[in-house]
């Protein structure tokens, strides 16, 4: 069927014609500037990235209006002036900012140097009067100082012309920052026009937008230096209850921040087709930093028990007391001899002998005390027979050593009794229960099971779950790693000198042939360098020493 005209005059229904094709092609060109500006929209509250975020902003800006070039201020508000981010300009080839080479321009002041508002620029007028500004040649525009503009003309062979300056006003209606976009170009011949009245408004309702997803990503990034300052602060302040621990944590953090970033850059090996996202590996981090978060209700006596008899005081030093009674007490039996008045005190020779035993008996309980060597059967015998002579004072008898003192100063290894350890080794419990009490978003979902599992060993003999074999995941085995390595060469621990890395590297194949620790996280943590790179960084000279691992040398230094 034939179309019928819309009017019976030729000429007429031909003008009308045009006229229905011109608001077809209107609607449709407005149907897709709409579809455009909605996906700029979504796309901007979804990228999380502060600089690409502030690259898209001027890019959709400049593609929307066709202009030439781009440039975006960040208002700095403790400075009090607008700092350069993002500068493009297509003919020129010019690209500073964000991903691009940083931008080395001085920013401009909001206020000139007798106080008063700055409205001689442009931006800065538009950021302090919140108003958009549109120009149609800046050569001729009036109010405005553009000597900046002529003299980088000048020295590019540029024409800057057409300008369209708009605020980024975020959601309380506050200047974050200035867009100005510079040169609309005409679609169908490239020539240089004016910025429409449209475009102005298309312009600010993205800026608009742009300003609201800059402020949301502030934000974030905000609230996460917010919670990464704090967790360090209530780490700091963990190794800082006990000045044998001070810096464990911060150690332990970096190690294992080391060798999560190596195994995101292995090409080769065991983890080559093994990395880390961004969030697991800010997952281990956080692990690493709260790991010892249970510690602060473990009692500062058994943290910093550096000798078997320390309490609040090493009580070695009663026991010496306890001693020169018994001198004194001999002493004063063979003054009475001598006086005729105790036929029951021993003669001069047997006096000296008695004391000299008293004081070798006092100086290996000393050397028992420090807890450094392992104790033999003998050695605990001998303790007991010390610990039942006796002594009075007054009519009151004592035995040297009590019960308690005696259990203390059997300990095989090291300065904790079984007890002590528990406590100690409760701090791992607590720590899974601080930390899964507080809500962490779900991409640090797995810090409190990481953290809680650093004590946990391959064969299962470890704490507090007994977990064995891959049910212990890779973060968890890398924390383990580095919490291990960090203790065998810390210099600051009350019971040991910091042992040598030959030291602690052997001891380290151990704890794997015994399966106590992994032995793929263990090859990387030597044969990548980081052992060596962190005893450099961290350890004394006296540790630096060369050490081997499966047949090959490695060293500190040279």
């Amino acid at each position: 069927m034939a179309t019928k005209p819309l009017s019976e005059e030729p000429a007429l229904n031909v003008l009308l014609q045009n006229v229905v094709r011109e608001i077809d092609s209107f609607a449709q060109g407005l149907s897709v500037r709409i579809r455009e500006l909605i996906k700029v929209g979504a796309a901007l509250s979804a990228e999380k990235d502060i600089d690409r975020l502030l690259e898209m902003i001027v890019a959709n800006c400049m593609q929307f209006t066709n202009a030439d070039g781009g440039t975006l201020y960040i208002k700095n508000d403790e400075k009090d002036e607008l700092d350069f981010s993002i500068v493009r300009n297509i003919t020129l080839k010019v690209k500073m900012g964000g991903t691009a080479k940083p931008i080395c321009w001085p920013s401009v002041p909001l206020k000139l140097a007798d106080g008063s508002l700055n409205h001689k620029n442009v931006a800065t007028h538009c950021a302090i009067s919140g108003h958009p500004v549109n120009i149609a040649d800046v050569y001729n525009a009036e109010g405005f100082d553009f000597q900046g503009t002529r003299d980088f003309d000048t020295k590019t062979g540029y024409r800057s012309k057409s300008m369209l300056v708009i605020p980024l006003l975020d959601h309380e209606d506050t200047v974050i920052g200035v867009l100005q976009l510079l040169n609309a170009q005409d679609q169908k011949n490239g020539a240089i026009i004016d910025f429409s009245e449209n475009e102005v408004d298309i312009v600010a309702s993205l800026a608009s937008q742009a300003a609201i997803a800059v402020t949301n990503v502030r934000l974030i990034r905000d609230l996460e230096e917010l919670f990464n300052s704090f967790i360090q602060t209530i780490a700091a302040a963990i190794d800082e209850k006990s000045p044998y621990t001070s810096g464990h944590i911060r150690r332990v953090a970096k190690l294992s921040e080391m060798l999560a970033a190596a195994i995101n850059t292995a090409a080769n090996g065991k983890y080559a087709d093994t990395s880390f996202s961004a969030d697991e590996l800010q997952e281990i981090s956080v692990a690493a930093w709260m790991h010892d978060v249970g510690k602060i209700t473990t009692p500062e006596q058994v943290v910093d028990k550096s000798t078997k008899l320390e309490t609040i005081f090493d009580r070695v030093e009663a026991v010496r007391y306890r001693v020169e009674i018994l001198k004194r007490d001999a002493i004063i039996a063979g003054l009475r001899q001598q006086l005729g008045t105790d036929s029951d005190a021993g003669n001069d020779d047997e006096l000296g002998a008695w004391t000299t035993a008293l004081h070798d008996d006092l100086e290996f309980l000393y050397k028992v005390n420090k807890g450094g060597e392992f104790l033999a059967d003998e050695a605990i015998a001998r303790i007991e027979e010390i610990g039942a002579r006796k002594f009075k004072i007054g009519a009151e008898e004592f035995n040297l050593l009590s019960a308690d003192e005696i259990k203390n100063l059997s300990i095989r290894r090291g300065t904790l009794t079984d007890e002590e350890r528990s406590i100690i080794n409760n701090h791992v419990v607590v720590t899974g229960k601080m930390l899964s009490n507080l809500p962490f978003p779900k991409k640090l979902g797995n810090v409190p099971a990481i953290a809680a599992m650093h004590h946990e060993k391959l064969d299962g003999s470890g704490y507090p779950g007994g977990i064995s074999g891959d049910m212990i995941p890779l973060a968890a085995r890398i924390l383990a790693v580095a919490d291990v390595f960090e203790a065998l060469t810390a210099a600051d621990r009350p019971y040991k000198p910091g042992k040598l890395m030959s030291e602690s590297i052997r001891i380290l194949s151990f704890m794997v042939k015994d399966n106590h620790i992994d032995e793929d996280v263990c090859d990387l943590l030597i044969e990548s360098g980081i052992a060596a790179d962190y005893a450099r960084q961290v350890l004394p000279d006296r540790q630096q020493d060369a050490f081997e691992w499966k047949g090959r040398k490695f060293f500190c230094k040279g």
